[in-house]
């Protein structure tokens, strides 16, 4: 493996937390409770830590990092946006939810890819993260 197909790797799944972060910033903006807003706020920050992450490990093996989730991507947030996010709390948790399971399925297929062992372990260690968001999510769920 190449350092290029890491960083193709590497941009693809920070594409990844862009999207999540945004999604968030939604969330956060249609919930009212305090808690649950604070609860948002705090696994959308851990994203942008992981975001961080990854792009400085882009950058540490020489590429350039991605700035934004690609047009692709930022496609298919607005045709989410058309359709409408659920506006209950319950319906944006479990929302968060598919989102956050959805996108560990295709950070897992990149685990099983192109990455170095540094960049692997790191991506292994945001996965756990993520896992431990759907925990914190579902018991949220009233």
């Amino acid at each position: 493996m190449s350092s290029e197909d890491v960083i193709k790797e590497l941009n693809a799944f920070l594409k990844g937390e862009f999207m999540a972060i945004h999604s968030y910033e939604y969330y956060i903006q249609h919930v009212s409770d305090p808690f649950i807003k604070k609860e948002l706020q705090r696994i959308q920050q851990e994203h942008k830590k992981h975001a961080v992450k990854i792009a400085e490990r882009v950058q540490n093996l020489g590429g350039k990092a991605v700035e934004d989730n690609g047009v692709m991507l930022s496609i298919r947030e607005g045709m989410l946006n058309l359709k409408g996010f659920p506006d209950s709390v319950e319906g944006i948790l479990k929302n968060a939810i598919n989102g956050q399971e959805k996108g560990m399925k295709i950070a897992e297929e990149i685990v099983r890819g192109d990455l170095d062992l540094e960049s692997r372990q790191t991506v292994e260690e945001i996965l756990d993260e993520d896992r431990d968001h759907i925990n914190q999510l579902n018991n949220l769920i009233p």
